[in-house]
């Protein structure tokens, strides 16, 4: 068993798990990199719950105990976390808002860029890349990030629209979807009732459902078809947006770069209405 297979198994498993060992889940997913450190004491005193209570969740999950699944989790661990950061994160030079705010983003992007599993990225574009239709939807700064993806999904030619509150709920609006189509959910906290409704209810209509969000145990996730996970801390009470920006951009840009002819069409038909509208308006 591969380390995404444990943290597959484990989502998978979650809706089932009793009360006391989805807190242990939640730890797990959220700490794998700290687990192959953790005695089960440990996580049992983290977790508040009892060694016996970790050791049957090993054993739920398909182990024969804490220590099978904690020497696996080992034995992958490094070849997972093998990136390392790519931009340098500024420390200890202006003890301004300004540097503190592009700290904590930048460290966003670095954790986003060494933890997204690229075989879920790459899934996700072969879903947008084959639908007939593609559809985003989110709340609050998700809405805002929905409506951006949108945009830039339709600049390379793939036939794009944010949903928008309105007349219609979510889950009245993926009435008009078909299984050809994908719906592309941002939820992150606070974690909208309906964005993850919307989500289920397309997901029970074999829609397949894209879910872009903050922790692989977020709710959307048990929704979803495929899930990329991005860091989005701030110092302020909302959630920050910068990781979401580079997920957004790439999907938009590994999109093109697979289907370079459709791109270039959509661009060459841009610049052409472009030039036309300059003509009628001189």
């Amino acid at each position: 068993m591969r380390y995404l297979d444990i943290k597959t198994r484990i989502q998978k498993n979650y809706p089932d798990l009793p009360r006391n060992q989805r807190k242990i889940a939640d730890f797990f997913i959220e700490n794998f990199d700290k687990i192959p450190f953790q005695s089960v004491q440990d996580i049992s005193r983290v977790t508040d719950a009892s060694v016996a209570s970790v050791v049957r969740f090993a054993q739920r999950i398909g182990f024969t105990g804490f220590s099978e699944m904690r020497e696996k989790i080992a034995n992958e661990l490094q070849d997972h976390l093998e990136g390392q950061a790519i931009f340098p994160l500024r420390e200890n030079l202006d003890d301004d808002t300004l540097t503190s705010v592009a700290n904590i983003d930048i460290k966003n992007i670095n954790e986003t860029l060494g933890q997204l599993e690229r075989g879920n990225f790459n899934r996700a574009v072969d879903l947008i890349n084959k639908a007939g239709r593609v559809y985003t939807a989110g709340l609050g700064v998700s809405f805002l990030m929905s409506q951006i993806l949108a945009y830039q999904l339709n600049q390379v030619g793939i036939h794009a629209h944010a949903f928008r509150q309105g007349s219609a709920s979510f889950p009245e609006q993926v009435l008009f979807l078909n299984n050809h189509d994908v719906l592309i959910a941002l939820s992150f906290p606070p974690y909208s009732p309906e964005t993850i409704d919307m989500a289920r209810y397309a997901r029970e209509e074999d829609i397949p459902v894209i879910a872009i969000t903050n922790r692989q145990a977020s709710p959307i996730t048990f929704q979803a078809t495929v899930s990329l996970v991005v860091k989005s801390e701030n110092m302020l009470f909302t959630n920050s947006f910068a990781a979401i920006s580079v997920l957004i951009n790439a999907l938009s840009t590994e999109c093109a770069l697979r289907n370079k002819p459709r791109a270039e069409a959509m661009l060459h038909n841009l610049n052409r209405l472009a030039e036309s509208t300059l003509q009628n308006r001189s």
